[in-house]
């Protein structure tokens, strides 16, 4: 009997300690779904806190709204809400000098209630993001070639020294001989002179030291050349060190790309339809940072105050002065020759090309830099093992037809292949 009761209370214990895991769990995916549902359709206008920007601050806002299903219908149709004589929305759009809220009728009330709970508790400040040092990397490495350079003369200098003190400690013993059999003393040469006379009388060997350091110079020369105006190091497979130039805003491509999740084309709009892809302007940024003045991360409130500075924008009192707009001077990171010609929108556009194919893992740099060296051998080895993502490309259907014609029987073709490797597609 007492087996029974125990192994029941255990059932029950089992199962209490289960449903509990469970809505802890659901809690917390529910959680990380309005916080995406709110990133991708709300912060552009809304912070998850009291402060305002482009719209109210959400935190606390189910106990601001009106109940039952109000929420579902400002937020699927503001406009209709409000032209039915709704007083609270009537209030909401003069508050904000009558400008409409988007409508998002593809929502669910379950997303809309997602968004709002996640708003209502308002954002949780993350653990900061410690930025690293942006050329740690490159600095060891330069030190590295400097104390080898430097260790190299050091041992050069050492050999000439050892070679005139064995000449010496040579000269010495035999003058020591000759005195003990009675000959005649080896007069001492200064060293200079006695190269001079060495050289004198073996001059093929001198041809050919001579011809040894003359290729070493050349093939060093040719290799020093080959990398001007290339500022990516290869270091192992697949991983390079580069150019890592300071910012004038210390802006973290690992926050917004990598933890926020902002698609590359949102800042840098025109890679899809321009042969660059645009360095954003500071209307971009304040999208999102009109709301947004800072952060867990340290440093955040003094590098967000140089967005408001460069777009003339006062946070105390939300408002614009074109007067004292300063434009960012950003440094680039990838810069290919005059003589080149690249198109992003024929790469990312038709060709299918992922930004990362190009510029590394943007995702996660604190400080973008060079991952790739860029040079015309590595697009034309890009070209040779890339196949064209054809099927089904509108821009690519005639001319698939006119390859499969060309070469029977096959079905991928490289960018080689389409004449890719022509001189005329990068130079002219």
């Amino acid at each position: 009997m007492n087996s029974s009761r125990q192994h029941a209370r255990r059932t029950g214990i089992a199962l209490a300690f289960s449903l509990i895991l469970s809505l802890f769990f659901s809690a917390s995916v529910h959680a990380q779904d309005g916080k995406a549902l709110f990133k991708a359709n709300c912060s552009s206008c809304h912070a998850a806190s009291e402060k305002k920007g482009t719209g109210p601050g959400l935190k606390g806002v189910l106990d601001r709204i009106p109940g039952g299903d109000w929420k579902y219908k400002w937020v699927k149709n503001s406009a209709a809400l409000t032209a039915s004589g709704d007083a609270y929305a009537a209030k909401i759009k003069a508050e904000y000098n009558n400008a409409a809220m988007t409508a998002f009728p593809q929502l669910t009330n379950e997303q809309i209630d997602l968004i709002l709970n996640y708003a209502h508790e308002g954002e949780k400040t993350p653990a900061p993001v410690t930025a690293t040092d942006g050329g740690a990397g490159t600095k060891t490495e330069e030190k590295a070639s400097g104390n080898t350079s430097f260790m190299v003369i050091i041992i050069l200098v050492l050999l000439i020294c050892l070679i005139a003190i064995l000449r010496y400690t040579k000269i010495n013993l035999r003058n020591a001989v000759n005195e003990k059999e009675g000959q005649p003393q080896e007069e001492s040469m200064p060293f200079l002179d006695a190269v001079r006379h060495w050289m004198m009388n073996n001059k093929r060997k001198v041809a050919l030291i001579g011809l040894f350091i003359f290729g070493v110079l050349i093939v060093k020369g040719w290799y020093g050349l080959q990398g001007v105006g290339i500022y990516a190091t290869e270091v192992k497979k697949d991983k390079w060190v580069g150019y890592k130039p300071s910012q004038p805003i210390n802006f973290s491509h690992k926050i917004h790309a990598g933890q926020n999740g902002i698609d590359c084309k949102y800042c840098h709009s025109t890679v899809e339809k321009s042969k660059n892809a645009s360095i954003p302007s500071v209307n971009i940024c304040m999208n999102c940072h009109k709301a947004i003045g800072e952060t867990a991360n340290p440093g955040s409130k003094e590098e967000i105050a140089k967005i408001y500075a460069a777009a003339g924008y006062d946070p105390n009192t939300q408002t614009y002065d074109r007067t004292k707009e300063m434009p960012v001077k950003w440094n680039k990171v990838h810069v290919l020759p005059d003589h080149v010609f690249f198109s992003h929108q024929q790469h990312v556009k038709v060709g299918k090309v992922e930004c990362e194919t190009c510029h590394g893992n943007v995702k996660e740099m604190t400080v973008a830099e060079q991952q790739r060296p860029l040079t015309m051998g590595w697009c034309i080895d890009c070209h040779r093992k890339t196949n064209v993502a054809m099927e089904g490309n509108g821009y690519y259907t005639q001319l698939h037809e006119k390859m499969k014609e060309k070469y029977k029987g096959q079905k991928s073709f490289t960018v080689a292949q389409m004449g890719g490797i022509e001189c005329a597609r990068c130079h002219y």
